[in-house]
């Protein structure tokens, strides 16, 4: 649980006249859950069944007395027990070694931590279908912001003893709380089975309850009982100079906290949606196709909210609640803000055909939920005569939606640039998670036939024949000889159409100078002879990166007497590394 302090930065510390100027913070209602047996709970519905408990609560008569133990400083002591270990008078924090001596026929079961999270975390997600906004509380509670939620349930009282019947029927021993502030919250659901604490009643509530109350640790509730202050409202009615003198800030903190003095604000394990929609069924549904015609009739009325707001969803999740209490979770992206129903469904359908064995209905689903999560601005899209979009992206978007939707979001990627001078490092797989318009791609150079410079987008290239019946229609002089000292520009792009992913040493002969390209050279044991050469180019090392130390190189593009051309680089120059310059071949160009 987060706490925010509103204190002044000065350190100074927080009074009741520095507070909100009304003195309260109003507004929220929060709602507390604690569940005192939830690890014996665990173990005995395992073994029992979820209607272990008799339909008031208790434990059906029989059975075996049951600890759960936990080894604590070289001992192991009781860290969890069920009613009937209780009501033997043992108690949490006693040695496992009394307890035994006392009652021999005690059952002992040793604790399993990752477990009982595990189950805390399902209950979470079970209360979900009150509140998107559920937070842990420690080991054995829940909190749940359930501002604005209680008229859909008839009101608080009514939504507090429908949720304390379900945990009931779920096989839990749940105590509930509601208040105004999160200590007040927690305080009901401590020394109440089911309290709800009208607004403004904070002070008057923990007045008479004791000093565990306001949440301060067991070293200052010793200190004050030491003193005489037993009860919260001892605590409250002393001044607060001394109390923060003696006993520090938190006890001052806590209880502004609970008198709603300071705001206090629970995180929510997940967050919360934009916008959902959601149907309650009166027979649960456990047949994919019942799920798929329900999603369409959420996806509908999701539309409406959706252009109400002028938005799309780029992300959305199908949440089914079953009837036990389990809570199944699928979630599709697309690549541009979506909104239409028809499109909604059919990513979901390709999700659910995929994960249909992995999802259990069990006894059904009683709730499903349609959540619209990071919505973006809803662009409209020129239409042909047909209908369609015409630019064709909007296609392309749902294809690519439809397979990441069955294969998973790395089965589709695309290409993006990367900040980098080294060619096998400038571009980067990245899944498809965003639209592609054929505006926004960066342009690279191909040669034009006025001997400049044109633009081509990065998804239409051309091809290798293309681009050799360009190039052969101008002799090696042209694209090569001295003249292009006098200002002709060559017609060969200045990159290869085909870049190896790793360079290929080659064995380089000859060259003319030391800074020159070579005179021949041998890759994959053919001997070439060139007959025309443009360059260097030359790209630094990145020094900041671990192996920026591998030299300098110096590009060519090299064509053979037989007319094919290629991308070759020397690595290092010649006195810079210890093994002297290396060639390698990088690409093709026909």
């Amino acid at each position: 649980m987060r706490l925010r302090d509103n204190s002044s930065s000065n350190g100074t510390l927080p009074s009741a006249a520095s507070a909100k100027e009304d003195g309260k913070i109003m507004g929220q209602r929060i709602l507390a859950l604690w569940f005192p047996h939830l690890a014996t709970d665990r173990i005995l519905r395992r073994r029992l069944g979820q209607s272990w408990r008799s339909p008031q609560g208790r434990v059906r008569p029989g059975g075996t007395p049951l600890l759960v133990s936990r080894r604590e400083v070289n001992a192991r002591r009781i860290a969890a027990l069920d009613e009937r270990a209780e009501a033997l008078g043992l108690k949490r924090g006693m040695g496992i070694a009394d307890a035994c001596a006392m009652h021999p026929g005690i059952e002992i079961v040793e604790a399993d931590p990752t477990a009982e999270r595990r189950l805390l975390e399902s209950l979470a997600d079970w209360c979900d279908r009150y509140t998107p906004l559920v937070a842990l509380d420690g080991e054995d509670g829940l909190f749940l912001d359930t501002t604005g939620c209680a008229h859909l349930f008839g009101g608080e009282r009514s939504m507090l003893d429908e949720l304390l019947a379900c945990f009931l029927r779920l096989g839990f021993d749940a105590r509930a709380g509601l208040a105004s502030t999160v200590g007040a919250a927690w305080a009901a659901a401590r020394f109440f089975a089911s309290r709800i604490v009208e607004a403004g009643e904070e002070e008057a509530f923990l007045t008479p309850l004791p000093l565990a109350a306001l949440r301060i640790d067991a070293s200052v509730r010793a200190g004050l009982e030491g003193v005489g202050l037993r009860t919260a409202g001892a605590v409250m009615s002393t001044p607060r100079a001394p109390l923060a003198r003696r006993f520090g800030r938190e006890l001052l903190l806590r209880m502004d906290q609970a008198l709603g003095r300071l705001e206090e604000t629970i995180s929510p394990r997940r967050p919360a949606p934009p916008l959902a929609v959601e149907r309650r069924l009166a027979e649960p549904i456990v047949a994919m196709e019942a799920v798929e015609h329900l999603v369409g009739q959420l996806a509908v009325t999701l539309r409406s909210d959706l252009e109400r707001r002028g938005e799309g969803a780029r992300a959305l999740e199908l949440a089914l609640f079953r009837v036990d209490g389990a809570v199944s979770r699928v979630g599709v992206g697309a690549a541009r803000p979506l909104r239409e129903p028809d499109r909604i469904g059919l990513l979901f359908h390709e999700r659910l055909a995929v994960l249909e064995d992995r999802i259990d209905a069990g006894f059904g689903f009683d709730l499903v939920r349609l959540s619209a999560f990071s919505l973006a601005p809803f662009e409209a899209r020129q239409a042909d005569l047909s209908g369609e979009d015409a630019s064709g992206e909007e296609r392309l978007a749902l294809f690519a939606d439809r397979i990441r939707a069955r294969l998973g979001d790395h089965a589709v990627l695309k290409a993006v640039s990367v900040e980098s001078h080294l060619p096998e490092r400038a571009v980067a797989a990245v899944p498809f998670a965003g639209k592609i318009a054929m505006h926004e791609i960066t342009p690279c150079p191909v040669p034009s036939p006025q001997g400049g410079r044109g633009f081509c987008s990065g998804i239409r290239r051309r091809t290798s024949t293309a681009l050799a019946r360009e190039t052969a229609a101008a002799s090696p002089s042209s694209l090569w000889g001295a003249d292009r000292d006098g200002g002709k520009k060559s017609y060969l792009p200045d990159r290869p159409i085909r870049l190896f992913s790793s360079p290929e040493p080659i064995e380089a002969i000859a060259a003319e100078v030391p800074e020159g390209a070579p005179a021949s050279f041998r890759w994959r044991r053919v001997f070439h002879r060139v007959a025309a050469s443009e360059g260097p180019e030359r790209i630094a090392p990145e020094w900041w990166r671990a192996d920026g130390s591998e030299g300098t190189r110096d590009y060519f593009r090299v064509e053979d007497e037989e007319g094919r051309r290629f991308w070759l680089y020397r690595q290092g120059l010649y006195g810079e590394l210890p093994q002297g310059p290396r060639w390698f071949m990088h690409g093709i160009f026909a």
